[in-house]
């Protein structure tokens, strides 16, 4: 499904968030407002420090039940969610971490008194309210962003949170609360692999869908060849040239366009097709990576393994007898470490497994979760990827330089190398190169582009070599992108 997105703004500081104010703008412009004088409850106070699954989960309702009215409002629902609160928890303790929703929830109330919340995880707080249009919402939502981007008061202590924003929108006379729900979690998921605040338009039933209905349509997708691979390349600091490429799979449905991966990787995993599309991925990955041989770019190419499929044996089986019969590919394989804390001990015996085929293995999303060094040190990886989240305010932060380079010091201890994600600005690549970081990737370098393109990227950078072209060419113009 296609999204419209809000672009953010670059990260930066500014005033402290304001205070929670009876009289101050409303959240949006029109009916349907909450006739609870504080949307927390009454006893938010009392409940601050409670542990979460105690917390009352309050409903959605309208008090209007005027239709006509409500034909000239919008619906909207968001999933909000603190993106470094595993990094946050290490710092203010377990029960003090466990009321940080309803310190942003209080924040929201505060800037927007109409909108009806609730917390709906230890991380994750909902919102809705109603809004004219959807770009009155996105603005809505553009300004609560932009609060979180300045430090919170704790307990007198200031800290940053890390924000996502998923927000799904539907007029209110077609509203359907499954549906919103769905294109809520949809975006939120597509947020954090973006790193922006996506908004879903379910009033565009061309491009609409439900995740039932991409769990029937996915095992055809796959046979028809409605799936693709583009390459996102990873460049290495010190020697200039574009070491390997991580593959990431795109849907082309017929109907419904491009189809992200945000939207039905999920559902590949909840439909027990994960298993099959990854296959599909590993052997077009193979046939290319010959191509790119063939035109004397012989590079390694990774591909993402999910974590459900790490413990089973049978698609560990498969797997390497695709890899047996391809000797010549070089492969990489991408893991994150919450795949391998979900079973440790299978995990890491097929890990091993692949490492012995002689595929060179990838720790991705480093830092995003739940670090734990007892099992990275047990795992047979070759490279460390640092999460974007960190790489993204490297310039802008005075704790995420600190936390990348201790990482890459950590790493090369390891014998590992690092590859630092999401690198945007030349200030970032050039603070990275002062670290000893190894590889770069990010839209600085390219986004990610369909194989034709990829050949084309790589034949111009070998031109430019050649010819002693300067190394900045791997800075590339919106022109380029066009062309490609």
């Amino acid at each position: 499904m296609m999204s419209a997105r809000i672009e953010p703004s670059t990260p930066s500081g500014g005033a402290s968030r304001a205070p929670a104010d009876p009289n101050g703008p409303a959240g949006c412009d029109g009916p349907g407002v909450s006739d609870r004088a504080d949307p927390l409850g009454a006893e938010h106070g009392a409940d601050l420090h409670m542990p979460l699954r105690t917390r009352r989960r309050v409903p959605w309702h309208r008090t209007s039940n005027d239709r006509r009215v409500e034909q000239r409002f919008w619906s909207i629902l968001c999933q909000c969610e603190i993106a470094n609160f595993a990094t946050l928890r290490r710092h203010l303790g377990r029960p003090r971490a466990d009321a940080l929703v309803l310190d942003v929830a209080q924040t929201i109330v505060g800037l927007c008194p109409d909108m009806r919340i609730v917390t709906a995880g230890r991380a994750l707080v909902e919102f809705e309210f109603e809004c004219s249009t959807p770009e009155a919402a996105a603005a809505e939502v553009e300004k609560l962003r932009k609060t979180f981007q300045s430090p919170l008061d704790l307990d007198g202590e200031r800290y940053q949170l890390q924000m996502h924003f998923g927000v799904a929108a539907a007029p209110s006379g077609d509203r359907d609360d499954v549906r919103l729900t769905e294109a809520a979690e949809s975006a939120l998921e597509q947020a954090r692999t973006d790193g922006k605040t996506i908004m879903l338009d379910l009033s565009r039933t061309d491009l609409a869908f439900d995740r039932l209905t991409l769990m029937r349509e996915l095992p055809r997708a796959i046979a028809n060849g409605e799936m693709f691979l583009q390459y996102q390349p990873k460049v290495h600091v010190r020697r200039q040239v574009i070491a390997s490429a991580e593959a990431l799979v795109r849907w082309q449905h017929p109907v419904r366009g491009l189809i992200l991966p945000g939207d039905f990787i999920s559902v590949a995993e909840q439909a027990g097709e994960i298993g099959a599309l990854t296959i599909w991925a590993l052997r077009q990955v193979i046939a290319d990576q010959k191509i790119l041989a063939a035109d004397g770019h012989d590079m390694p190419l990774f591909i993402n393994i999910s974590g459900m499929l790490l413990a089973d044996a049978g698609f560990v089986e498969e797997t390497c007898k695709i890899i047996s019969q391809n000797r010549d590919a070089k492969l990489g394989f991408e893991i994150t470490e919450t795949a391998v804390i979900r079973d440790p001990e299978s995990a890491i015996r097929h890990l091993q497994m692949f490492a012995d085929s002689g595929v060179t293995l990838a720790i991705d999303d480093y830092g995003a979760g739940l670090s734990s060094l007892a099992y990275l040190k047990q795992l047979p990886a070759k490279e460390l990827k640092i999460d974007k989240m960190f790489v993204m305010q490297l310039t802008s932060s005075n704790r995420d330089p600190l936390i990348v380079r201790s990482t890459i010091d950590l790493a090369h201890a390891l014998e590992m190398e690092v590859t630092a994600e999401g690198v945007e600005t030349p200030s970032a690549l050039a603070l990275l190169s002062v670290m000893g970081c190894d590889m770069v990737q990010g839209f600085l370098i390219s986004r990610p582009i369909a194989i034709d393109a990829f050949r084309a990227y790589l034949a111009q950078e070998g031109h430019l070599s050649a010819t002693g072209g300067a190394h900045s060419s791997f800075v590339r113009p919106e022109s380029f992108w066009k062309r490609a």
